[in-house]
């Protein structure tokens, strides 16, 4: 199923994880970001022909709403398991705006998941790298807070429109304004194409009037084989994602 899958991933949906229809799952931001909510979306160990309800559209961040969920169909077969997986994902520092990356999150909790979807699928998990862009940011106090999510919101539908955002996480401004957003991309080449959009180029132009700093991160979440091992670091020209 392993090597079929890697090609065929739309015409064979994982089997034993379907996911239940958005509407089900709460649309309230605190408990998507920080109660890992999105993981209710998943059915776990139930058969695709058993669901009552399933569906192919994925929350994969804190916007629960059509124009802003992942289409697993686009996907193959270990892109799939790792988004279900990453719905878990959150913080569990309550420094995480600037506090170490992967310090910040159950990230171990997140492979011990996909290890587990993998062995129900039957799934051979190959080595992999994916494409992780983080962003830290200081918000100037008297920053627009709807022109902010005007932004943000248009943004992330642009970018899941490319079909590689696997996950989109943003915390909230803590007392010095400070804040963390990431992005876990497919590959590189997805992070490049979905920040082509309009609303991303808006984003860049107001960036110096709602922002005291931005800085940017790329790093590389490398999975290994059975996810046996998974290490997240910089990012280097010349990397190629597997």
């Amino acid at each position: 199923m392993g090597s079929i899958g890697n090609k065929l991933g739309a015409e064979l949906p994982a089997k034993y994880t379907p996911v239940a229809h958005h509407s089900l799952v709460t649309n309230d931001f605190d408990a998507l970001k920080f109660g890992a909510a999105a993981s209710l979306q998943l059915r776990l160990g139930v058969k695709y022909e058993d669901a009552v309800i399933s569906d192919s559209f994925l929350i994969t961040s804190p916007y629960n709403e059509p124009g802003h969920l992942l289409d697993l169909r686009r996907l193959d077969i270990s892109d799939q398991l790792l988004a279900k997986a990453l719905t878990v994902l959150q913080p569990i520092q309550p420094d995480y705006a600037t506090r170490d990356y992967t310090e910040s999150f159950n990230w171990q909790f997140v492979m011990d998941l996909l290890k587990g979807f993998s062995a129900a699928e039957g799934y051979e998990w190959k080595e992999r790298d994916f494409y992780v862009v983080t962003f830290r940011s200081q918000l100037q106090p008297t920053a627009d807070g709807e022109r902010l999510h005007e932004l943000d919101w248009h943004s992330h539908r642009e970018a899941t429109e490319s079909g590689g955002l696997l996950k989109y996480w943003f915390g909230t401004k803590n007392e010095q304004f400070r804040n963390l957003a990431n992005c876990i991309w497919r590959s590189r080449e997805d992070a490049r194409l979905g920040g082509l959009g309009q609303w991303h180029k808006k984003a860049r132009a107001a960036a110096r009037d709602l922002y005291v700093s931005i800085e940017f991160t790329t790093l590389k979440l490398t999975i290994g084989d059975g996810v046996e091992s998974w290490s997240i670091v910089d990012w280097k020209e010349g990397d190629e994602e597997g």
